[in-house]
């Protein structure tokens, strides 16, 4: 326990951190992908706010343009479509050093598709596309790597055998289960490949709980219709689910590895706290099938030294 800065009256734990607690980031630098909107923009939003420079990594460059007026001269706004490596490798060899990149954007429950390397659109964008830009970026980062995974974690399980959906018949929710998991167990084997290298920089990952963002209205299926009335019965505001990955990204303590998320209603809601999560996430066997599996999609092959 301790007090704040700017509420000395006030005592404090990890369960009631908010944007106030921030530490000063002025000098600092931030790269969010899929800034243009709902938790991302949020997290540019805060960070700036708190001194930092932020990179907007958006593939949407109108949306992320209308942002950014809106934070100020802290914001830049940078093109970034994880769904093809080609415009990841673009971004990456286009940013100088950074002290936190920020693994925010993310497409949910889609229609089969494909991305422009033919990956299936949600493991290919969610994971694929961040492993790939983590691992171009590494050299440029300073501080840390923070993943925002989903609770939607505890429904995937990892076909490493047919990751792309090209055998099985497809289900958009198992689908999108797989890409979350992934992001999940990403953060935590490159953690344990950090410490494995003596380095001092982190990765650690964060879900946002049920947050009421523009996401769910793109699934293209009768869920889009649903969730208006789920978010107004249980879901928390875009500035709450931004909290976990505020959290993971700035504040003292962090746990190398952890798993931050809302610390009420099973996760649903509240303010960041550690997360449980499934056993298949801390499946250190299959994290690492899935590491080398990326590389060899991806073409990325991360380097610590």
């Amino acid at each position: 326990m301790g007090t704040r800065p700017g509420r000395a009256s006030r005592l404090w734990s990890v369960s009631d951190w908010d944007i106030a607690d921030i530490p000063d980031q002025s000098g600092r630098t931030f790269i969010v992908t899929g800034a243009n909107s709902g938790l991302g923009a949020v997290t540019a939003r805060a960070l700036a706010g708190a001194g930092a420079q932020v990179v907007m990594a958006c593939r949407d460059e109108v949306k992320a343009r209308a942002v950014a007026d809106t934070i100020g001269e802290r914001a830049q706004v940078r093109r970034l479509d994880l769904a093809d490596l080609d415009s990841v490798r673009e971004f990456a060899e286009s940013v100088g050093p950074t002290d936190v990149l920020i693994n925010n954007a993310g497409v949910m429950a889609l229609p089969l598709r494909r991305t422009a390397q033919g990956f299936e659109m949600q493991v290919g964008t969610n994971h694929l596309g961040h492993f790939a830009l983590a691992g171009l970026l590494l050299d440029k980062i300073s501080d840390r790597i923070v993943t925002v995974s989903s609770g939607a974690h505890l429904i995937g399980r990892i076909d490493l055998t047919d990751l792309n959906w090209e055998h099985r018949r497809y289900a958009r929710w198992k689908a999108y289960g797989q890409a979350k998991l992934a992001n999940l167990m990403f953060a935590r084997e490159l953690q344990r490949r950090l410490s494995a290298h003596g380095s001092s920089k982190i990765s650690v990952a964060a879900h946002p709980g049920y947050a009421a963002t523009d996401l769910q209205f793109h699934t293209e299926s009768l869920i889009s219709v649903i969730m208006p009335l789920g978010n107004r019965i249980l879901a928390q505001s875009a500035e709450m689910g931004a909290l976990p990955s505020l959290y993971a990204a700035t504040a003292d303590g962090v746990e190398p590895g952890g798993f931050y998320g809302p610390d009420r209603l099973g996760g649903l809601r509240g303010h960041p706290a550690l997360s449980s999560s499934s056993a298949a996430s801390k499946d250190e066997v299959s994290s690492r099938r899935l590491w080398d599996l990326s590389e060899q999609l991806t073409k990325v092959t991360y380097h610590f030294g």
